[in-house]
């Protein structure tokens, strides 16, 4: 898809990355991944997020919880694996790509535990929810970061985030998006109708899958979880946040063909995206394959 300026993010653009898989494959070549997520009470966001990850391809992925989610974790989602928090410094060059934010809570150590990652750490990073929520006064530790950096906030947090209402953000997706990628010097999704991504260079792309049934508690989850996954899968950091959203609105869009918008719910679109994927292998011409 040539870069332009407010272009849209297609079927064309998407099928440049996802492709079918070697024979001779294996899981150390689809991305380690690690989820860094999820708290008492908040465990669900943490098993959408690496669920997300693994129907996204994903070949490992480990997730880092208190110890007393873990058999929540272990029961949710038993392809993953659990370290706890305090280990999630350890060996952070085994992980392809680093997911940080569903579910974390306002624990300020938390926050110290994502600046040290920051800091540190050379993969693409997918910071989402609560890890913006206690980032969002601190903007240049964002900008400066060592990390390739994809943010997902949505309107609320954007607003928090630029210091506005989120009735301005909604006003203005598109220059919001772009501001937000300018301060941060991340690649920005701007979540909603039309989910928006856009560089710090100033480049914009719009959605063009997603329905209303996708306005649900922990649908942002799980699209953490897919871009994290395609991060991992070495496709680079603008093009797995474009192909992330693109395919997060078609897995909802799958979901909301079998069971209606009214009653879709964020694991439904989790165990979507391997269909989207299936689906979208299948648009690829011969050549293409």
């Amino acid at each position: 898809m040539k870069n332009e300026k407010e272009g849209l993010i297609t079927q064309a653009y998407v099928n440049t990355f996802i492709k079918k898989r070697e024979k001779d494959i294996h899981k150390g070549d689809c991305g380690r991944v690690l989820v860094i997520a999820g708290s008492k009470g908040m465990a669900g966001a943490a098993v959408l997020c690496a669920k997300a990850a693994l129907r996204a391809g994903a070949g490992l992925v480990r997730v880092s919880v208190p110890e007393e989610v873990f058999p929540i974790i272990q029961i949710g989602v038993p392809e993953a694996t659990c370290i706890t928090r305090e280990r999630s410094l350890e060996e952070l060059t085994q992980y392809h790509a680093i997911a940080v934010g569903p579910g974390l809570g306002d624990d300020e150590r938390v926050g110290l535990l994502i600046k040290k990652i920051l800091a540190c750490c050379n993969q693409p990073v997918v910071l989402d929810a609560d890890g913006l929520n206690l980032l969002c006064n601190d903007l240049d530790q964002l900008k400066h970061s060592k990390t390739r950096l994809i943010i997902t906030p949505h309107p609320g947090e954007a607003a928090r985030m630029l210091k506005r209402k989120t009735s301005d953000i909604n006003q203005d997706r598109l220059s919001s998006a772009v501001e937000l990628a300018a301060q941060t010097g991340a690649i920005t999704v701007l979540k909603g109708a039309g989910s928006i991504v856009a560089t710090p260079e100033g480049k914009t792309y719009i959605n063009t899958t997603g329905n209303p049934g996708m306005a649900t508690g922990g649908s942002g989850d799980v699209l953490t979880g897919v871009i994290a996954a395609l991060a991992g899968q070495r496709i680079g950091p603008e093009a797995a946040a474009k192909t992330g959203v693109y395919l997060h609105g078609m897995a909802g869009d799958l979901a909301a063909e079998q069971k209606g918008e009214y009653g879709l719910i964020a694991s439904d679109i989790a165990d979507m995206v391997a269909l989207a994927i299936k689906k979208t292998l299948e648009e690829l011409t011969p050549l293409e394959k």
